[in-house]
């Protein structure tokens, strides 16, 4: 009964803020702009996501590794990074989990040292005319039993990306051809198996689908060594109750290309459809901060997800879609761009996009390493994107919901269920850098008509709760404004609700602490911001 009260409740507040939230208005010219709405359909989750849907990646790149000049990678490769460094491990800790894919472009030319007889272990050494630039290297057995050590301490969930030109020969069209010999992939899973190690998913390649990157793999033969990949976890972990995922291709979206995966990978289909998604373009693009406040633009990814989409749902498969990498700029990102505040605007409407057309994790390039890190690549303090990155991964759950926002087109606006709480929370991101806009929220029409029958016979308690004001029914919200240092976009900075985002002298990450605002109140967003509004009175079926 208490539970249905709450649900009473909450229904009949949507009703007086659909009543009273028009009503904030802004005077003419004061840059403050009233009467913007946002519309949340609680009725019935449009997507879902997975629970730990924030994930981001560790990479091979060594330190020779640069980019327009500029050497932005240090010792952050899966075969140098100081796994013994506390700030690095309480940052992974505060996800509890946080999914770590481990690959990136060097991935195809990493040989593991698990001792095959007349087996080389090289190190990565540059050389212009090989392939991607390097020459192959190699993982030791030594560090992935360090590596897998560091994981378990920090309470990661690992997904590996293999090896898929191993065994391949290169053709005259630039593309690489013959089957994927398995065996070196074999021999470090059978190891890692052995060693009781939790990997929970084996990736088959990185970029090498379409015209790829680099080079490239017909679908037809991909599609053939992705079955043979999972007849391989099959076997090798014959006898577990949870076998680890079998992902693919790990590359950029080709529609044709990743259709005759699909169709090819039957009857044993992959887990996962993987993708990368840069779409800001080069990292030396000047142009990348018009790009990513230009809400045109950013919209314009909206149709590799639901192309993808599509195919999944006409292929029969039950594959579903992560995005395995995205940097947003290519070539390691740009300093003071994809390492600063305003990369938060592409990245939290990255995530928000992302679910809303049924993605189940989204990996970020790079939790370090590159000029998008998530973390600094020489000291691991957190940059702004990784706090974006964690308030999401507390507070956004993982049923979307539909969300219209009225007012203007500078705002960007996602609502998921609330994570582990009741209500929802909604995401507002303000492109603008000259308005405020006071924010009401309301439910949707359908939701509206049903709170109007179910009270059909008991109109007072509703005109009674309109009287209370302010004070309506005790009601309060929880909210978390993200913004600038000083308003620079530019800064490495983040305030939360005005105090400073750092870590303290132990190197822990700062507790993320909301404001408390009362119901009736609109929410304000003011210029170049992002707000999380946790709104547990907000009563919606698809919460339950």
């Amino acid at each position: 009964m208490g539970g249905f009260l709450l649900h009473l409740m909450g229904f009949c507040l949507g009703a007086f803020m659909l009543l009273v939230g028009s009503a904030t208005v802004a005077p003419s010219g004061s840059g403050v702009r009233g009467g913007a709405a946002v519309i949340v359909d609680g009725t019935n989750p449009i997507a879902t996501t997975d629970e730990d849907f924030v994930c981001a990646t560790l990479d091979w790149w060594p330190p020779e590794k640069c980019d327009y000049g500029t050497c932005a990678w240090g010792l952050s490769s899966l075969l140098n990074l100081d796994i013994s460094n506390n700030i690095l491990l309480n940052a992974i800790k505060e996800f509890s989990p946080l999914k770590i894919r481990l690959g990136g472009t060097l991935q195809d030319k990493v040989i593991y040292d698990t001792g095959m007889p007349q087996q080389n272990c090289p190190h990565f050494t540059k050389n212009t005319s090989e392939l991607l630039g390097f020459s192959n290297g190699c993982l030791p057995m030594q560090r992935w039993d360090e590596l897998n050590d560091f994981f378990k301490k920090a309470g990661a969930k690992i997904y590996f990306g293999l090896n898929a030109l191993y065994g391949r020969i290169p053709m005259s069209d630039g593309s690489y051809g013959g089957s994927w010999d398995s065996s070196n992939a074999a021999s470090l899973i059978r190891y890692t198996v052995n060693k009781g190690y939790t990997i929970h998913g084996w990736e088959l390649g990185n970029e090498l689908s379409g015209s790829g990157v680099g080079t490239r793999v017909d679908a037809d033969q991909y599609a053939a060594d992705v079955t043979n990949l999972k007849f391989l976890v099959n076997t090798l972990y014959q006898g577990f109750e949870t076998k680890p995922l079998v992902l693919a291709p790990g590359g950029f979206f080709d529609a044709s290309w990743f259709t005759e995966l699909v169709s090819k990978t039957k009857p044993s289909p992959l887990d996962v459809l993987t993708h990368h998604i840069y779409n800001l373009g080069p990292g030396v693009d000047t142009h990348l901060i018009d790009k990513i406040l230009d809400p045109n633009y950013l919209d314009g990814i909206a149709n590799t997800f639901s192309n993808l989409q599509s195919i999944i749902k006409n292929g029969g498969t039950p594959a579903v879609a992560w995005v395995g990498e995205a940097g947003g700029a290519y070539n390691s990102g740009r300093h003071l761009v994809s390492d600063s505040f305003v990369f938060s605007f592409w990245y939290l409407d990255q995530l928000g996009m992302s679910a809303k057309y049924d993605t189940k994790t989204y990996c970020r390039q790079s939790l370090v390493g590159g000029n998008y890190g998530l973390l600094n690549r020489t000291t691991f303090a957190p940059n702004p994107d990784y706090y974006s990155a964690l308030l999401w991964h507390r507070l956004m759950g993982k049923n979307v919901l539909s969300t219209n926002f009225t007012g203007t087109n500078s705002i960007r606006a996602y609502a998921h269920c609330a994570k582990g709480s009741e209500g929802i929370t909604l995401l507002l991101i303000n492109l603008s850098g000259n308005t405020t806009s006071q924010v009401a929220v309301s439910t949707n029409n359908k939701m509206y008509k049903t709170l109007k029958q179910h009270e059909r016979h008991s109109t007072k308690k509703l005109n009674h709760l309109r009287g209370f004001g302010k004070k309506a029914m005790g009601f309060t919200r929880e909210e978390y404004h993200l913004t600038p240092k000083d308003g620079n976009i530019q800064s490495q900075t983040m305030l939360l609700n005005n105090k400073i985002l750092e870590l303290d002298s132990s190197g822990n990450i700062p507790k993320l602490e909301p404001i408390e605002v009362e119901a009736t109140e609109p929410i304000t967003v003011v210029p170049y911001s992002i707000v999380f509004v946790h709104i547990p009175y907000f009563y919606a079926p698809a919460c339950r």
